[in-house]
């Protein structure tokens, strides 16, 4: 029997002409029937309407006669997105919907960009649906009497659920979920007044001096692209309490038209081996550009996509006014007027990053174009789907690589979309800094009680394995400095007041509403025309080196540099063409495990004669050379390339698994070799292997007759001999130190400077080490080290592969096309220079010989090389 609501919905889609796609219908039987889960659609299905239009069916079934008139209904519906930019265009799509329908409500957005005035209007009279962030959510949590905004909340939504798993704004949702939850059944119980649970969640009482129960039986639903692990996702998201019998997987299973070409550059052996940023195929870019009515490109950095802006501005005037670019450090204004300008169809290019990866619908654009290898399946896939976002569209996507090798990167992306090869997300777990910033919030509100807290985090999924001996340590943190810091009153945060912990000091908890939040960068220093008006935010490391008079390029703009005041960096327009491009930290990204795979069985493929991709035919030449002055791997073998030059002996690896991984490796072994041989090593690696370069001679050949060179046992007390743990600890630690609370970044305008808190850190790191050797943040610290900056848990699988395979050793002349990038990448470790890095790669590859691949056959024959199976 089809409802009242139902009916509603219908009605609505014939209006628009629009079909209701088979898994919007199985979401809205889903829904209506009380389940909660995730659901996992593509890009530009119309996954918001999926669960938006269900929530108006189901009010509309309660209220069938009275759903059109106005009342003050409070917070209904909770809608959490990753990213700010996200809740306007969604916004816009609900309202639409709402006043279509005839349903009187207002949709409302409150996140960091949300004016202060606004703030305050939402405080008086609460929207029946509001679009926030994970942040905003933990700040609303530090109201006072915020079980009032909750009182009448019906389901939590969390967006784009992909990107937040397995970071800790993720375990942030997990934690403010779990109290909505605590409240929802806190609320669905009969409470008298004055008792000791009503003491925590006060400001609730009904009228008849109960709680209310009405609308508290709290749905959870994720929205989610594909990733390796929907189920694990899921289980994330619910949390460990939530009914089985409640939980639900609804699939769109829609056949998402891609298509993917690569673009070949025209002489595959002049194409530079190491090139950085691909502008060699601008003109084949710009042809692409004018042929569709709309194109993002994407690069990987913010660095690159202001180079890119620049090139075409310099060698395409004629773009100018109708080109734009967006990336996270520009003024939020000015991200606002590029995405209104994409809407409105008034731009034919825009140069961006990450910032305009996920769910923007902007329907004029027709072409994507990445440039540079993404690193990951799921993230070209998501990139992909914001040309032809809307359903049925064929979404367009061109891959540039930035050098040769990337073409493979290319095919293997293709390959791995193919075969819905899709990367997993591991949640985090045990994150004690999110979880202490968390108490302090509860404390900041209206308090809360241990046990009961204890109890309800345990039903998340990153701390379902907490003790209640680590929980006392947080209490006692947060209450008495722990066994370190009780002598400074900074750290006395929490008091205890008849066993409700909570924050009295206002300027305690006025600090901690400031710096509520998981993002953690180095700090930025505001950019600002001298007259006024506001263009982004640059790193302070970058705007320490300039001087007065120094020009760079930022937000696409050439910028002479005036001073710094107050962290506020003061420029005016300069008419110089050149300038310097600002730099910012974490900008490379490691290649994914699951691309790293498929990289490699492409490799397997050349070995073997395949040519069935472009890419791999383009790349002929280079494989060709490639075997002809050393060897081409194969699936079961393991290359190492030595040779011997003026700056020393060369040893190369090639595992094929990424950068992070081959750090971690480059480390261990070199570390490993150094038992047999004392030696000194400089390291270089990129995504497909490394290098280990020394004065002496290595004996690589006893080296590989030792059983334990690949082996994983020790590896945990070898990798902490042959890294400085320490040090990576506490580049860990910064940012531990900053979201738990020990250190507070400033007031707005009034930042403190970025080495006066890597001081601190660092002296409470070393104060910790020393006096509290078991601190659950130190333990936190090395924890992540290894998992994030090493990625350990990769590199003990890489091992164990490698181990399995036949060892092929090949002593050569010069740099093979595999070694050429990764010496490369070592001469951006040079300090002291006139010469710019394409001057030094020049030298290089004339040095070795290595300018191109036509005169191969006159070189000289290589010497032969050894081959060791495993066990020999």
């Amino acid at each position: 029997m089809i409802t009242r609501g139902q009916q509603v919905i219908q009605q609505w889609y014939k209006q628009k002409n629009w079909k209701q796609f088979a898994f919007q219908s199985e979401m809205e039987a889903a829904y209506l029937n009380g389940f909660s889960g995730l659901l996992n659609a593509p890009t530009g299905s119309g996954k918001t309407f999926a669960l938006f239009l269900p929530f108006l069916a189901d009010y509309i079934n309660k209220y069938p006669d009275t759903y059109t008139s106005r009342k003050n209904n409070g917070l209904l519906m909770l809608w959490i997105t990753p990213l700010r930019a996200l809740t306007n265009d969604i916004k816009k799509a609900m309202q639409e919907v709402c006043d279509e329908i005839g349903i009187p409500w207002q949709i409302a957005t409150r996140t960091g960009d949300t004016p202060a005035a606004e703030k305050q209007a939402l405080k008086k009279k609460l929207p029946e649906v509001l679009l926030t962030t994970p942040e905003s959510l933990h700040l609303m949590l530090a109201q006072k009497e915020y079980p009032k905004i909750f009182a009448g909340l019906q389901v939590v939504v969390i967006d784009e659920w992909h990107e937040l798993l397995g970071t800790k704004r993720g375990v942030q949702v997990e934690l403010g979920l779990s109290h909505l939850k605590a409240l929802c059944s806190i609320g669905s119980s009969q409470l008298a007044v004055g008792s000791e649970q009503f003491s925590v969640y006060s400001g609730q009482l009904a009228g008849n001096g109960t709680l209310p129960t009405e609308n508290c039986q709290l749905k959870i639903w994720g929205i989610s692209a594909t990733i390796g692990n929907l189920e694990q996702a899921a289980e994330v998201l619910l949390g460990n309490n939530f009914p089985a019998e409640k939980i639900i997987m609804v699939r769109a299973n829609l056949e998402k038209k891609l298509l993917i070409k690569s673009i070949i550059p025209e002489n595959i052996e002049n194409y530079s081996w190491a090139g950085h940023i691909g502008i060699k195929l601008l003109p084949q870019v710009m042809e692409i550009v004018a042929k569709s009515k709309t194109t993002l490109i994407f690069t990987n950095t913010r660095s690159q996509s202001e180079i890119w802006y620049h090139a075409i501005l310099d060698n395409y005037p004629e773009y100018a006014g109708i080109m734009a670019m967006h990336h996270g450090s520009l003024d939020n204004e000015l991200r606002n007027w590029v995405e209104a300008a994409l809407h409105a169809e008034a731009l034919k290019v825009v140069v961006c990053t990450s910032s305009l990866d996920l769910g923007v619908d902007f329907r004029p654009v027709d072409t994507v174009v990445q440039v540079g290898s993404p690193k990951g399946v799921a993230r070209f896939m998501q990139r992909a789907g914001r040309s032809g976002h809307h359903p049925g569209a064929v979404s367009k996507a061109y891959f540039v690589p930035t050098h040769s090798l990337e073409l493979l990167e290319g095919a293997a992306l293709k390959e791995g979309i193919k075969k819905e090869i899709f990367e997993s997300r591991d949640p985090m777990l045990l994150t004690m800094d999110v979880l202490i910033q968390y108490m302090v919030t509860l404390a900041v509100s209206d308090g809360f009680r241990a046990d009961e807290l204890f109890n309800e985090v345990k039903t998340t999924f990153a701390f379902a394995d907490l003790t209640r001996k680590e929980f006392n340590q947080l209490l006692d943190f947060i209450t008495n400095g722990g066994k370190t810091l009780a002598q400074y009153d900074e750290f006395l945060k929490v008091e205890v007041e008849n066993g409700l912990y909570k924050v009295n000091n206002r300027r305690v908890a006025m600090r901690h509403r400031l710096s509520i939040g998981t993002i953690t960068s180095e700090l930025s220093v505001r950019v600002k025309w001298l007259s006024g008006g506001s263009l982004g935010t640059i790193e302070e490391s970058f705007i320490a080196k300039l001087r007065p008079g120094s020009v760079f390029w930022f937000a696409g703009r050439s910028l002479e540099f005036i001073r710094v005041k107050e962290m506020t960096a003061y420029v005016k327009k300069s008419n110089a063409t050149k300038g310097i491009i600002p730099s910012w930290n974490g900008g490379r990204m490691p290649l994914s495990s699951q691309l790293a795979a498929v990289f490699r069985d492409k490799l397997d493929e050349v070995a073997h004669g395949i040519e069935q991709d472009e890419e791999v035919i383009a790349l002929k030449p280079l494989f060709q050379l490639q075997e002809q002055l050393s060897h081409l791997p194969q699936s079961h073998e393991f290359l190492i390339e030595s040779f011997k030059s003026t700056e020393g002996h060369h040893l190369l690896f090639y595992p094929f698994e990424g950068r992070l991984v081959h750090e971690g490796m480059a480390s261990l072994l070199a570390y490993r070799i150094s038992k047999i041989k004392s030696a000194t090593f400089s390291i270089a690696m990129n995504d497909y292997g490394f290098e280990l370069l020394t004065d002496d001679d290595v004996p690589i050949e006893e080296v590989l007759e030792n059983a334990d060179f690949f082996s994983i046992d020790n590896l945990l007390d070898d990798i902490q001999h042959s890294l400085n743990a320490n040090e990576m600890a506490r580049r860990r630690f910064r940012d531990i130190a900053h979201i738990g609370g020990l250190v507070f970044t400033g007031y707005p305008g009034q930042q403190a400077k970025n080495k006066h808190l890597q001081a601190s850190t660092s002296l409470l790191f070393e104060v910790f080490s020393e006096y509290e050797p078991d601190n659950l943040l130190v333990r936190q610290a090395y924890n992540e080290a290894l998992a994030f900056q090493l990625e350990e848990f990769r590199l003990r699988m890489a091992l164990q592969r490698i181990s399995k395979q036949s060892i092929i050793l090949k002593t050569i002349e010069r740099p093979t096309p595999f070694a050429f990038p990764i010496m490369v990448d070592s001469l951006g470790r040079e300090k002291l220079t006139t010469e710019t890095m394409e001057e030094r790669i020049a030298k290089m590859a004339r040095r070795y010989g290595a300018e191109g691949v036509k005169d191969a056959e006159n070189r000289r024959p290589r010497k032969p090389g050894i081959v060791r199976k495993k066990g020999l």
